[in-house]
């Protein structure tokens, strides 16, 4: 029950068309239900003798004949009318339902911290928001429709069989246990291989989305054939579960067709029986006429049909029950960053500190990422990070705008910890320009305005050219409304690096950290950038990881990290004389011509 409220929140203004829905299937199965009566009148009337034969007599048996043929014209067209406002509201209140389903995961998703989005791989969550929710969109539609119908139609086509003749309606009331029994056989096996199947969804759409982000790559090493053959594995793999999950689907309409089937007969017996007997004037089986024993049968068909449509309803219900799980466990994951009660919404300047601080991905894990870190930068210096791959530079950025939080001691901006700040107000002082750059589909004044939503052109101009981006896109023939393709295909890395740059100094920060941004662009570029961060924004804190020395060698302050740790601080001169790491790295990289 937990999951179906954590779900049924998002029907929210479609609630009244779930609601209005069941009315429509009232007249509908009404409808349908008093059809097979009339038409059992009309052949009473045509066969007056009791038997098959047809007697067409006078006026007045005409005139009921028109009078009988009318109501069902009536009827039909009142159960069209009731269908298929029903089905339309249906389908409003399931497509509305699953709008809102999509939107609420992906605001719970915005709200995830990096811990929370480590939980779930992003294969899982495209899957979550595509097939799993379109299968919760297909089993409410269901229910607010054909579930409600199908013990409706039940209930009606009972009580009308019995109101014909009580004692061969118990025929239906034998069959149904037998065929339910088999039903529920069925889908309790088939929930298993469900929940399974859904599984193997997220390792397909993890080999297609890691095959097509890394196209060139597989182009370049000649692994296309490599590459088909393991997405061939997978959707083998889930083609064959899913297959065997459907047989044992399929032998749903088997079950309903045999026991139909047996019914047919056994009506068919006793119905000949009963009217024969009943135009002698014998009430053993019950009175029981032509046209009775038709609208019989279609009653018959109707309690059985209910019941395999209700086998379909469990069906789609077992398939949605594991995509409903799945979708609850993203819709209650809890952010592991909040707001504190009375959140702090102003940065006063750029120092940042950090006291006694460790770190450590996950609560189980027993490794730190990061030990003992006591740092204190004062606000508008230039601060280099460097060290081998894998010695937690990233992570120790990471924490400034609280991407994580720490697991013991205090990070503080502006001398105050980053915990009291409002989470928006810290990461709009704290500009990151990340490991991976990333740009969206749109113009290179769309990109830059991800810094600043209403920056004027002049802005966006004016921080291109601090990031030395505003040459290549002058160069281009729509310049700043190039449109970039999705992921920035069309630009280079390192004029994708740079338009990143120049996003992020469109927030105006108070602290600007450079993850590694400047790794595609040649040595003169970066070193014109530095230039420019240090006339045009002096009082801004600017924090640059790098692997290359000569990146950091004129920063304030050179931040030697080894093994989660600090291996040594200082100004370059010093580090060359202290520092065994950061020694190492100038010598081979100057060595090598890496240098200024």
């Amino acid at each position: 029950m937990g999951v179906v409220r954590t779900i049924a929140k998002s029907i929210r203004e479609y609630k009244g068309y779930a609601i209005a829905n069941p009315f429509f299937m009232i007249g509908e199965v009404a409808c349908e239900c008093i059809i097979p009566f009339v038409i059992g009148e009309l052949i009473n009337v045509l066969t007056p003798t009791g038997d098959a034969t047809i007697v067409i007599g006078g006026q007045e048996e005409l005139l009921e004949i028109f009078k009988y043929a009318g109501i069902l014209l009536a009827l039909a067209v009142a159960s069209l009318i009731f269908g298929f406002l029903g089905g339309k509201i249906a389908a409003i209140a399931s497509t509305g339902f699953a709008k809102n389903l999509r939107h609420d995961l992906f605001a719970k998703i915005q709200s995830f911290s990096f811990a929370n989005i480590d939980k779930f791989s992003t294969s899982s969550l495209v899957t979550r928001m595509t097939t799993d929710t379109n299968n919760v969109q297909q089993a409410f539609q269901m229910l607010i429709r054909i579930a409600f119908r199908v013990p409706l139609m039940m209930i009606f086509a009972f009580v009308m069989s019995f109101s014909i003749n009580h004692k061969l309606s118990w025929i239906f009331v034998c069959l149904i246990p037998v065929l339910g029994a088999i039903l529920i056989f069925i889908t309790v096996k088939a929930f298993k291989l469900f929940s399974d199947v859904f599984k193997r969804y997220d390792n397909v759409n993890a080999s297609v989305q890691e095959n097509v982000k890394g196209i060139r790559v597989v182009k370049t090493y000649v692994r296309e054939d490599f590459e088909k053959a393991k997405i061939s594995a997978s959707s083998n793999d889930l083609k064959n579960r899913f297959t065997k999950a459907d047989r044992l689907v399929s032998l749903t309409n088997p079950s309903m067709q045999l026991t139909m089937y047996v019914a047919y007969i056994l009506i068919g017996i006793f119905g000949a029986f009963a009217i024969v007997a009943y135009s002698k004037g014998d009430l053993t089986y019950g009175p029981l006429k032509t046209g009775n024993l038709s609208s019989l049968i279609t009653y018959g068909i109707q309690i059985l049909s209910s019941v395999m449509m209700l086998s379909m309803i469990m069906v789609m219900i077992v398939m949605s029950a594991a995509s409903a799980k799945r979708i609850c466990e993203v819709l209650n994951e809890e952010s592991t960053l909040h707001n504190p009660e009375n959140p702090i919404y102003e940065i006063k300047e750029g120092s940042i500190d950090f006291d006694d601080v460790s770190f450590k991905y996950s609560e189980k894990a027993e490794k730190y990422a990061l030990s003992d870190i006591n740092l204190h930068i004062r606000s508008g210096m230039t601060v280099g990070i460097i060290g081998s791959t894998g010695s937690s530079k990233t992570t120790l950025v990471n924490l400034i705008c609280r991407l994580y939080d720490t697991t013991e001691g205090e990070v503080k901006v502006g001398g105050v910890n980053v915990k009291n700040y409002d989470l928006d107000t810290l990461r709009n002082n704290v500009a990151v320009v990340l490991q991976k750059n990333v740009l969206f589909s749109g113009t290179i004044l769309e990109n830059l305005r991800w810094g600043k939503e209403d920056a004027s052109e002049e802005e966006c101009i004016e921080a291109a050219k601090l990031a030395q981006a505003d040459s290549f896109i002058q160069s281009f023939p729509d310049k700043y409304n190039t449109y970039i393709e999705q992921g920035g295909t069309n630009v280079s890395g390192g004029q994708k690096q740079r338009l990143c740059i120049a996003r992020a100094l469109l927030k105006n920060p108070k602290i600007l950290i450079l993850d590694d941004s400047t790794s595609a662009v040649d040595t003169k570029t970066d070193a014109l950038i530095r230039k420019s961060f240090k006339e045009y924004i002096p009082s801004v804190t600017k924090i640059i990881i790098t692997q290359r020395a000569s990146s950091v060698e004129d920063a304030d302050l050179i931040i030697v990290m080894d093994g989660g740790k600090i291996n040594g601080m200082g100004k370059s001169e010093e580090l060359l004389k202290t520092n065994e790491i950061y020694r190492e790295i100038y010598s081979i990289q100057n060595r090598m011509g890496g240098g200024k």
